[in-house]
C-alpha cells in the first residue's frame, strides 16, 4: 500500500481533489479525502490487501484489493461494497473483454457492470425508476469506483493512453443492478450461477439508446421491433455492419415490458431468436449487402429486466472494437 497516495484525516475535499487530479488521480468530480484511517476500514476482512491478482491495461499497473480499496474510497463506496469493485475489476481483466482495447479506442466504450443476485437488495441498489440515473449511492458509487480503479490503476489518461474521440457519461459510473425474480432467468443464472449466490458482469457498450414498443404494444412483434432496429441501427453506424457478427447486444425490459412478453407466451429464447431475426433482416434491408447478422447470434443478444414503472425499453450497443461480456460470481 505504499504506492497508494494517502492525506491526512480533514484535509478539505477541494483541496485533495485539485492535488490529486494534478497527479492524474479522479475523474474531475470531487471525491472522498483517501486517508489511512478510510482506506483500513474499506479493507476490513481483506486477507491480503496487497496480493497481486493481475495487470490492468493499459500501462499495466498492479490490480491489489489495496488499490481497489483507494478508488472505492475516492468514489465514497461503502466497505460492504468493495468484494462487488473487486470482483468487477478482476472480471475486467478477462481476455474476452479486451480491455486494453476499450482504454484506449477513439470509439465511446464504458465498461458498465450489472450486479446480480443477493447483493442488490441487501445493499440497497436502486432497481426501480431511475436506475441508471443519479439517486442512489450503491448504483453511483459502485460504477464510479470501478471507472476509476480502471483508469487510476490502469493509466489511463485522456489524450495520452485514453484516446477516445468523444467519451461518454458511462465513463463516469455505469451500475446496472438485476432485481431478483422476473419473468425470465437473470444474466447469472443463464451462465450457471444460483440465483442465491451474488455475481457481477462486466461489458463495453457504446451508449444508451431508448425504444418505444409500436403502436398498441398488443403482440410481441409490436414490443420488440422497436429495439432489433436500433440494434440494427447499431450495426449500420458501425461503418462496416459485418463488424457486428461477433458482438454482443445487451437491451435493459422494464419490467411492466417483459410481463407484457411473458403474457404473450413469450419466453427468453423467444424473446432472443425475435431481436435476432427481425434485427439481421432489418440491417440486410438497409444496407442492402445480402444477409446480414446484427449479433453472433440470438444467444448472444442478452435481455435484462430492471427499472421502473413504464414501457421505455433500452438498447445498450455493444463496442464495436470487438469485446465480449464477463460474468464473475461473489
Amino acid at each position: 500500500m505504499a504506492d497508494l497516495r494517502l492525506v491526512p484525516d480533514g484535509a478539505p475535499v477541494d483541496d485533495v481533489t485539485d492535488a490529486l487530479l494534478a497527479d492524474g488521480i479522479g475523474d474531475g468530480l470531487p471525491v472522498v479525502p483517501p486517508t489511512a484511517t478510510r482506506l483500513e476500514r474499506m479493507l476490513t476482512g481483506v486477507a491480503d490487501p496487497d496480493e497481486v491478482l493481475g495487470a490492468v491495461p493499459p500501462l499495466f499497473g498492479e490490480l491489489t484489493a489495496a488499490a481497489a480499496a483507494y478508488h472505492a474510497v475516492l468514489a465514497g463506496c461503502r466497505p460492504v461494497e468493495l468484494p462487488i469493485v473487486l470482483a468487477a475489476l478482476q472480471a475486467c481483466l478477462e481476455p474476452e473483454l479486451n480491455l486494453l482495447g476499450v482504454q484506449t479506442t477513439t470509439g465511446t466504450a464504458a465498461v458498465a457492470v450489472v450486479v446480480h443476485g443477493p447483493p442488490v437488495t441487501a445493499l440497497g441498489f436502486n432497481t426501480g425508476a431511475n436506475a441508471l440515473g443519479p439517486g442512489n449511492r450503491a448504483n453511483a458509487t459502485v460504477g464510479r469506483a470501478v471507472a476509476l480503479a480502471l483508469a487510476g490503476i490502469g493509466g489511463a489518461q485522456p489524450g495520452i493512453t485514453d484516446m477516445a474521440t468523444t467519451g461518454q457519461p458511462g465513463r463516469y459510473t455505469f451500475c446496472l443492478p438485476e432485481p431478483p425474480g422476473g419473468p425470465f432467468p437473470g444474466l447469472a443464472e443463464r451462465r450457471g450461477i444460483g440465483p442465491d449466490r451474488g455475481a457481477v458482469t462486466v461489458l463495453a457498450v457504446g451508449g444508451t439508446a431508448e425504444a418505444l414498443p409500436r403502436g398498441g404494444g398488443g403482440t410481441t412483434a409490436d414490443v420488440l421491433d422497436p429495439v432489433a432496429e436500433l440494434i440494427a441501427g447499431a450495426a449500420l453506424a458501425a461503418g462496416d455492419p459485418s463488424r457486428m457478427t461477433s458482438c454482443e447486444q445487451f437491451v435493459v425490459l422494464p419490467p411492466e415490458v417483459a410481463d407484457r412478453l411473458a403474457r404473450f407466451g413469450a419466453s427468453l429464447d423467444t424473446v432472443q431468436r425475435h431481436l435476432f431475426d427481425r434485427g439481421g433482416t432489418a440491417l440486410t434491408a438497409r444496407a442492402g449487402l445480402g444477409p446480414l447478422q446484427a449479433a453472433g447470434g440470438p444467444g448472444d443478444l442478452h435481455p435484462i429486466v430492471s427499472g421502473g414503472a413504464g414501457i421505455k425499453m433500452l438498447h445498450l450497443p455493444g463496442w464495436i472494437g470487438g469485446s465480449r461480456s464477463v460474468t464473475r460470481p461473489l
